[in-house]
C-alpha cells in the first residue's frame, strides 16, 4: 500500500469500519429507551434507580478506562486483530445482557460490553488513518463521524420499536446479528496494520493510565448520580484520578519508551484540537442530558417520539460531516472551527428561551443548526489529532481522542446535571413542604420523581405538576446558560490557539522569484 495513494479498497474498508462502530454507538443510545421497562418488576428486572444508573455507568467506566490501553495494544499487536476480538467480546456480552436474570448480571454484562467497545473504537480510527492518504483522510473521518451521527439518530427510534413489540432484552439482542456480519466483513476486507517499530513495553504507564482514568470517571459518575460535586464520594476518587494521571505524565516524561509521549501536547495543533473536543463534548452532553427530560416530561412526548425528534440533529451531521474537510480546506481550521463553536454556543444559549409552549418546529430548527455546527467541529478536530502523531501511532491518537470525548462527556453530565438538580430541588422545596420529610426528599430529586409522587397521590398530587414543570424549565434555563458559557470558552481556545489556514507553497515561490532575477 502506497502512503500517498492509500489502500486500493479503502472506501470498502471504511464502510466495514462504520458498520462495526454501529453496534457500539447504537447500544449507547438505544438503552435509554429501555430503562423504564427494565425497572418494571413484571415486564423487566425490577431494577432500582441506582441499579439502572450502574447498568449505564458500568459500561462507561470500563470503556473510558481501557480505551487508551487498547489503542496502544492495537498499535503493537495489530489493529485488525484488536477490532475482531473487540467485536467478538461485544457480541457475547450483548447476548449475556439480553438474557440477564437480575440487575447485577446486567451490570456485569454491560461492563463486559465496555471492554469490547474499548477495543473497537480506537481500532476503527487507527485503521482509517492507515488506509487513507493524507489528502482523503479528513473526508474519511467526516464520513466516519456521520456514521456515528446516524447511529445516534436511529438508536432511540429502534429502541422504542423493539420495546413496543418485544421484551426488554431485544435492545441488546439486536447487536448480535450486527456483530456476526461485522466479523465476516472484517475478516475478509480489513487489512492488518501495526506499528512496524514498536517501542519497549511500558507496563507502569499502562497501569497508571487505567487507574487514573477509572478513578476520575468513577468520581464524575458519582457526581452525576448524587446530584452534587460537594461530596467525599465524588471529590476523593476524582482527586485520586487526577493525582494518578499527574504521576502518569511525570512517568511518561521520564522514560525513553513512553506508552504515550506527553510532549505531543507541545504541538499547538494537537493540544488545541484536544481542548476543543473536550469543551464541546462537556457542553453538548450536559445539554443533551436536560433535553431528554424536557422533551418527555415537560413537552409530553413518548420515548419513541422524543427519539424521532432528535433526527434533525443527527441528519445535519450525516449531511455536513462528509463536507467538513472541504470547508476546512477552503477557510482554514481556525476560522471554520471558531464560527462553528459560536453557532454551538448560540444553540445552547437558545435553550434558555424555551418553555412548555415553545414551538416544536423551532426546537427542530435549533437541533438541525446545532448538528450542522457540530459536524464542522468534530471531524476536523479528530483529523488534526490524528495528523499530529506519527502514522504508526494512530491507535494512540484515536484512543486519546475518544478518551477525551468520554471523560469530558461524563463530566458534562455530572456537573451540568448537578446544576440542574440543585436548581430544581431549591425551587420545588416550597411546593413539597406539606409532604412528609422522607417523601419531600425523594420527590425533590428530579422532575420524574416528582411526577411519580404526584401520580401516587391522586387528585392531591395534581397541585405538584405545574410547579414541577416551572421548576424544571427554570433549572434548564440556568443549565443552558452554564453550558453555553463553557462552549464560549471553546470559542476563545480555538480563536487563540488553533492554527490558521496554511499559506500555499506556490505563493512563497512567487514572492521569492523576483529576488532571484
Amino acid at each position: 500500500m502506497d502512503a500517498n495513494t492509500g489502500h486500493p479498497r479503502r472506501w470498502a474498508i471504511l464502510g466495514v469500519l462504520v458498520f462495526s462502530l454501529l453496534a457500539v454507538v447504537l447500544d449507547n443510545t438505544i438503552l435509554n429507551v429501555a430503562m423504564k421497562t427494565i425497572a418494571d418488576p413484571v415486564a423487566g428486572l425490577g431494577a432500582t434507580q441506582s441499579e439502572l444508573e450502574w447498568a449505564i455507568n458500568s459500561y462507561t467506566l470500563v470503556f473510558a478506562g481501557l480505551l487508551f490501553t487498547f489503542g496502544v495494544i492495537g498499535d503493537r499487536t495489530g489493529r485488525k486483530r484488536m477490532l475482531f476480538i473487540g467485536m467478538m467480546l461485544f457480541g457475547l456480552a450483548s447476548l449475556a445482557s439480553a438474557y440477564a436474570q437480575d440487575p447485577l448480571q446486567l451490570i456485569l454484562a454491560r461492563a463486559a460490553m465496555g471492554i469490547g467497545g474499548a477495543a473497537i473504537m480506537p481500532a476503527t480510527l487507527a485503521i482509517i488513518s492507515n488506509v487513507f492518504p493524507p489528502s482523503e483522510r479528513g473526508r474519511a473521518i467526516g464520513i466516519w463521524a456521520s456514521g456515528v451521527g446516524l447511529a445516534v439518530a436511529i438508536g432511540p427510534i429502534t429502541g422504542g420499536l423493539l420495546i413496543e413489540n418485544f421484551w426488554w432484552g431485544s435492545v441488546f439482542l439486536i447487536n448480535v446479528p450486527i456483530v456476526i456480519i461485522g466479523l465476516f466483513l472484517i475478516a475478509n476486507i480489513v487489512p492488518e496494520s501495526m506499528d512496524p517499530k514498536p517501542s519497549k513495553l511500558d507496563p507502569v504507564g499502562v497501569v497508571l493510565s487505567i487507574i487514573g482514568l477509572v478513578a476520575l470517571v468513577f468520581g464524575i459518575i458519582r457526581g452525576g448520580f448524587l446530584g452534587t460535586v460537594a461530596s467525599a464520594e465524588v471529590i476523593v476518587p476524582t482527586l485520586i484520578g487526577v493525582a494518578v494521571l499527574g504521576v502518569f505524565v511525570w512517568w511518561e516524561r521520564r522514560i525513553d519508551h513512553p506508552v504515550f509521549d506527553v510532549r505531543n501536547f507541545a504541538n499547538v495543533k494537537f493540544s488545541s484540537a484536544i481542548a476543543m473536543m473536550g469543551i464541546v463534548f462537556f457542553a453538548m452532553m450536559g445539554g443533551m442530558f436536560f433535553l431528554t427530560f424536557y422533551l418527555q416530561a415537560v413537552m409530553g412526548f413518548t420515548p419513541l417520539q422524543a427519539g424521532a425528534l432528535m433526527i434533525p440533529f443527527a441528519a445535519a451531521q450525516l449531511i455536513f460531516a462528509p463536507l467538513s474537510q472541504r470547508v476546512n480546506e477552503r477557510f482554514g481550521a481556525k476560522l471554520s472551527a471558531t464560527v462553528s463553536m459560536i453557532v454551538v454556543t448560540a444553540a445552547l444559549a437558545s435553550y434558555a428561551l424555551m418553555d412548555q409552549h415553545t414551538s416544536i418546529v423551532l426546537i427542530e430548527v435549533v437541533f438541525f443548526v446545532q448538528g450542522a455546527a457540530m459536524a464542522n467541529i468534530m471531524p476536523p478536530a479528530t483529523t488534526a489529532i490524528m495528523e499530529s502523531l506519527p502514522r504508526e501511532k494512530a491507535g494512540v491518537g484515536s484512543a486519546m481522542s475518544n478518551t477525551v470525548r468520554q471523560v469530558a462527556g461524563a463530566l458534562g453530565v455530572a456537573v451540568l446535571g448537578s446544576v440542574l438538580s440543585s436548581s430544581y430541588r431549591g425551587e420545588m422545596a416550597p411546593a413539597l413542604a406539606a409532604l412528609p420529610a422522607d417523601v419531600q426528599h425523594s420527590a425533590g430529586e428530579s422532575i420524574m420523581a416528582t411526577l411519580g409522587v404526584a401520580e401516587g397521590l391522586g387528585m392531591q398530587g395534581q397541585a405538584l405538576i405545574q410547579p414541577a414543570f416551572t421548576a424544571f424549565v427554570d433549572g434548564m434555563h440556568v443549565t443552558a446558560l452554564v453550558s453555553a458559557s463553557i462552549a464560549l470558552l471553546g470559542v476563545v481556545v480555538v480563536a487563540r490557539w488553533m492554527p490558521g489556514k496554511p499559506r500555499p507553497a506556490h505563493n512563497a515561490e512567487t514572492v521569492k522569484a523576483p529576488a532571484a532575477v
